[in-house]
Formats: structure tokens, sequence, C-alpha cells
């Protein structure tokens, strides 16, 4: 018995040896060269890894699922791991060709393609921005005329606010139109054109394990997700669990659940507007564990790690998540995306202000940085824990406070 695990991201963030240490199957690796260059970090060696390797332009290259399937045949494996967004359809595709267990390429696909994901929700009545197909610049054009401006422009299977963008004038949208290729080599359109959506972000986060919702719990950013290079603190904190807002989201999650379907076992991370008129838009949805601090997050509202359980429980292993429940405590993140410069000083971490249990950095001193080119692109993260909301916000403005009186870059 033998497992391929998909993997782009962190190693060390996702110890699959030790998720699976009584699994008493081996492991198949097959990575990202870019992502392990840029964590620092080496591949696994000895057991429970019969195989690891990285390859190059692992995100978007057509021979990574070309090369998984050479190891499924070599390896003989009965399994396939997939936790991140560029993996999940890959895995779908090789569990479909091969006729192994979990998640196959319909399901993957709603969660992953924005386009069939609106139209699922459309046919279920689930409300989203109006929007569009793009198979030519005369067809931005054209829903820039019907709906006027903004315009959201952003890839049809784009991930961390990577090419999403915001215009608000004519002459953004034929600039931009000159730097995006709407169409793939084949022809499909690749570009979805909406509209503004005014109002607040929330997001839906949890896990489903043995066909039924486990973990469910919504929380609010206090920050525009595609304004990546702004320079404050982004918070991002769960709700109260007597807010009505939060009863709304968690009903909301779930027929966004229901209509989308899924594997036996997975996490999710859903999308949600909240508009200005009080009304909830569905943005999107993922199969998989929300990025940035959300792992974190969840693991102090429920005790377990979401990306974890559901790989456990997609081998047959056991869990302990007990019955659904609501969080007994709260939880937010600070995140401080990139800024260019000399990173010339860090504040003293044992001096870190009550309720930080996770505080991580992203350069060191000494280090010149670049500027932020994705919504994951950070400086700094912290997750933030407090008795509720009131608290927890009043820790991370003090986390925030403490972080920027430390910092020093020129």
């Amino acid at each position: 018995m033998t497992t391929l695990v998909l993997h782009r991201g962190s190693l060390r963030a996702n110890p699959y040896e030790r998720w699976l240490g009584d699994h008493g199957e081996k492991l198949v690796l097959l990575g990202s060269a870019e992502q392990l260059s840029l964590f620092g970090e080496e591949l696994p060696s000895g057991a429970p890894y019969l195989h690891a390797e990285v390859l190059d332009d692992y995100d978007t290259g057509p021979h990574v699922l070309e090369r998984a399937a050479e190891l499924v045949e070599e390896f003989g494996v009965t399994d396939v791991v997939a936790c991140q967004e560029f993996d999940i359809e890959r895995a779908a595709a090789l569990r479909e060709r091969y006729g192994l267990p979990g998640q196959r390429p319909d399901s993957a696909r709603v969660y992953r393609d924005k386009w069939e994901m609106k139209q699922a929700a459309v046919r279920a009545g689930i409300p989203v921005a109006d929007h569009t197909l793009l198979g030519s610049a005369a067809d931005l054009e054209a829903f820039a005329d019907r709906h006027g401006f903004p315009v959201v422009l952003k890839p049809r299977k784009g991930v961390l606010s990577i090419g999403v963008a915001v215009l608000r004038t004519r002459e953004e949208l034929r600039r931009r139109l000159q730097e995006v290729e709407l169409l793939a080599p084949d022809g499909t359109p690749q570009w979805l054109a909406e509209t503004f959506v005014e109002g607040s972000m929330c997001h839906i986060d949890g896990t489903v394990l043995d066909g039924r919702i486990t973990t469910l719990w919504p929380s609010q950013y206090h920050y525009a997700l595609a304004d990546f290079r702004d320079r404050k603190g982004r918070v991002d904190m769960a709700l109260d669990v007597a807010d009505p807002l939060a009863r709304r989201l968690v009903a909301f999650g779930e027929r966004v659940l229901k209509a989308f379907g899924g594997p036996d076992h997975f996490a999710f991370h859903i999308e949600v507007f909240h508009t200005t008129g009080g009304d909830l838009v569905l943005c999107e949805a993922a199969s998989r564990a929300g990025g940035a601090g959300v792992r974190d997050v969840q693991r102090v509202l429920f005790g377990f790690d979401p990306m974890e359980y559901p790989v456990r429980r997609q081998l047959g292993l056991p869990v302990s998540a007990g019955e659904r429940r609501d969080p007994g405590r709260l939880a937010g993140q600070l995140l401080f995306t990139k800024r260019p410069g000399v990173l010339r000083a860090l504040p003293d971490p044992a001096a870190l202000p009550p309720g930080v249990v996770k505080y991580t950095t992203y350069a060191e001193v000494g280090q010149r940085v670049p500027d932020a080119t994705h919504s994951g692109d950070f400086l700094a993260a912290f997750v933030v824990t407090g008795a509720d909301r009131a608290e927890t916000e009043a820790r991370i403005r003090a986390a925030e406070t403490w972080f920027l009186a430390g910092l020093d870059m020129a």
C-alpha cells in the first residue's frame, strides 16, 4: 500500500510523516522545486518515504501530471493525497484514471474553476455577482458598458489573488487587456469579469469528515484581499458565537456545501461578500483549507489541523474530531505583507503581547526584501486568541502596534 502525495508549499507545515506515522504505508512525494527553495527546505528521506522528488514549473506545467502518473504506475500507488489548490484537479484526474478512492474531477472542477463554480451556484439559487466568461476584449468592453465601473477581472483558475484587478476606468480596462491573454493556446477562455460588490468579505472554514460537516465557522476580513501591497496590518477574525451574522453565514456555508458536493473527507474555504445592504453573495469556494493563518485559527477554534484530519480519514486512520460544535474560544490573525527595502530590525519576540499564540517572520535582519507579489507573500504573521471578538481584536491591535514600533526598514 503506497500513497502519492502531491504537494506545493512548505513541507515543514505539512509533516505527512507525522500525520501518517501510524499508517503503515509508504509515501511517494512529488513537490515543487520553487517552493522547496522558497522555504529553504530539503526533500525528506528515509521511512516512511519510499521516494521524493521535486519538479520545476510545478504550478502550471503539464509535465507534473505526466510525472505523477508515472509514479502511480512505478510504485503501485493506492491513494493520492492533495491539499493545495494547484494539486486538487491533478489528484482528481489521477484517481479517475486509475480507479483510486477520493475526490473525482466533477466536484474538483466546481471548487477550482470559477466559471463552473458560479454556474453551480446559480443553479442552486445561491447569489453571486453578475459575471461573464471572456472570449474576447469586446466581451469585457461590453460587460463594462452593461454594468458600469468598477469591473473585477480575474483568472478562471487563479489563486492568492494573483492577476485579480479592480478596473475603475475605461483606460485601466484597456491597459489591462494589453497585459493578459484572455484565451489559452487551445482557444479556451481563461478570464472572467464580475461586477464589483460593495461591502465586507467574510470566509467560512471547516471540515467534512465521513460525509458530514464536522466543523464550520465564519470569520471576517478587515482588508481587501486583492490590495496586497498595503502597508498596514491585515486583520482577520472569527465572529462571535452570538453574532447574528455568524448564524447567517453558517447557514450560507451549509447551503454552498450541499450544492457543490465533494468527497467524504475534505477541508473547505468559502469566501462570501456581506454587502452594504446586508445581503450575502458568494465570492468563491475551495475544497481545501484556507491559506495564510486560517489553519492556525481553526486549530484554536476546534483543536485540530483542518488539513491533517481529512488526510488521515481519507486513508482510513482514526481522528478525534468529536461532534460538531461552536468554538469555545475565538481567534484571529494579523498579517503584514512584504514591503521593499532592507530589513534592519524586528521587535524582540521575547516581549510578545498577551494572546499571541503564533508569531512567524518571513525575512531575516539584514536581508533586502522585495515587494509582495501576491496576497500570501508575508513579512510577518500572528495568530491571536481571546475569550471573545472584542478581546481578540484588542490583542491584535496591541500586536500590530508592537510590531510596527520594532520594525525598521530602509
